[in-house]
């Protein structure tokens, strides 16, 4: 512990076992239900949360948890799946269920998603094909507890600006909605009954162009941001946009800003846009509208119109299904007039541009909370004044 850290006392150097219990309570499996099992893949990475599971295991009894209980993913920590619960119900073996007996229990959550509690799960792990976290050294953990007042204004700091993103993204779904729906309005019930006046049928290419990607050397890839981004794929795919993760010094080919994107291997048909000039792996296309490449809120949501016919290529090949140059050159499309298609850019960009730019705001706080998050629980910043509780953030 630093001079800094002591200089603000009471701080307490403990175990995590200490002030937290792994809890293992068993119920019926009938209690269980899709809309409150959890299970590790139905667990969202990097603070995402959970969604409904798609099936209930075959069991007689099951785990249960609590509402406010922490729920970790013990398989592969490194994927960070760490979720606050905020419902009452069940949980798979490979989710471990922890309660908090001598600390808040948002503190507790936060400490969980601390990059260095990550790390150490992951060193401590065991297993070689499916590594998972050791309970005992998991309960072993050391943690810098403040006092309680500080604790809560520690997680209350961080709460604040997952609040403040989780707002964000809600708003983003209710926007691509409006957005598609009036794209659905304007390009696809008209043609419900045959073709309108000055409608075409036509072939992808008479609208789009398209590159597909070619990955670089694998010795050019580095995560130090040296070069220009580089994506593979759907792995690196996200909401609207996908994350950096890996830089590339010997780009082949490009994806220009707002390109829509898509993935060509497995899984077929992921779609994203490009949020700055980048390169594009093997596993990537990148689409932008022939007569005018500011169209990509027309682009983006016509590329989605035919995803079905896309995602059918994840049933072709022989291991893993995969869309080619070809195969998108003999797409079908209906071509509508280009004056409909400036008319609906000019009324749906606005829509569209809200999500870029909320995208971008997430991007910012995420990466404000990523910073701040360690330096909280370390004490090296402070969220009080010793025995006050008033944010000094």
């Amino acid at each position: 512990m630093s001079k800094a850290q002591k200089d603000y006392l009471p701080w307490k150097e403990c175990k995590l076992g200490e002030v937290v219990a792994i809890i293992s309570e068993r119920t019926s499996i009938n209690d269980a239900s899709l809309e409150n099992y959890i299970s590790t893949e139905n667990m969202i990475s990097n603070f995402g949360g959970v969604q409904i599971a798609d099936k209930l295991p075959v069991a007689n009894t099951i785990n249960s948890f609590q509402k406010e209980d922490v729920l970790f993913s013990n398989i592969r920590t490194y994927f960070k799946k760490v979720w606050c619960s905020t419902f009452s119900g069940t949980v798979s073996p490979d989710v471990l269920v922890f309660r908090a007996n001598g600390c808040d229990k948002k503190f507790l959550y936060y400490q969980m998603c601390n990059p260095e509690f990550t790390e150490y799960t992951v060193l401590t792990s065991r297993g070689a094909k499916m590594p998972r976290g050791d309970k005992e050294a998991i309960s072993q953990y050391d943690i810098l507890l403040p006092p309680l007042p500080e604790q809560q204004a520690i997680a209350g700091v961080l709460s604040s600006l997952d609040d403040k993103i989780d707002l964000l993204h809600r708003q983003n779904k209710t926007l691509e909605a409006m957005a598609e729906t009036l794209f659905r309005q304007w390009f696809v019930e008209p043609c419900k009954n045959g073709l309108p006046e000055g409608w075409e049928e036509g072939k992808l290419p008479d609208e789009f162009e398209f590159t597909m990607g070619q990955s670089p050397s694998g010795t050019s890839f580095n995560e130090e941001g040296v070069g220009i981004p580089m994506f593979q794929g759907n792995a690196d795919f996200g909401f609207r946009f996908p994350s950096k993760r890996v830089y590339t010094t010997e780009p082949t080919r490009f994806a220009e800003p707002l390109d829509t994107l898509i993935s060509v291997r497995a899984p077929v048909g992921e779609q994203n846009m490009a949020l700055v000039k980048c390169c594009i792996g093997r596993g990537i296309a990148a689409f932008s509208y022939k007569e005018n490449k500011d169209y990509y809120t027309y682009t983006y949501f016509k590329i989605r119109s035919f995803m079905n016919e896309i995602k059918q290529f994840n049933d072709e090949g022989t291991v893993f299904g995969s869309i080619g140059k070809s195969d998108f050159e003999a797409l079908d499309i209906t071509v509508p007039p280009r004056s409909l298609i400036k008319n609906f850019e000019q009324t749906t960009k606005p829509i569209n541009d809200k999500v870029i730019e909320n995208c971008k705001q997430i991007r910012t706080l995420e990466k404000f909370r990523d910073t701040l998050l360690p330096k909280l629980m370390s004490g090296e910043v402070r969220c009080v004044e010793t025995a006050e509780t008033r944010v000094k953030i």
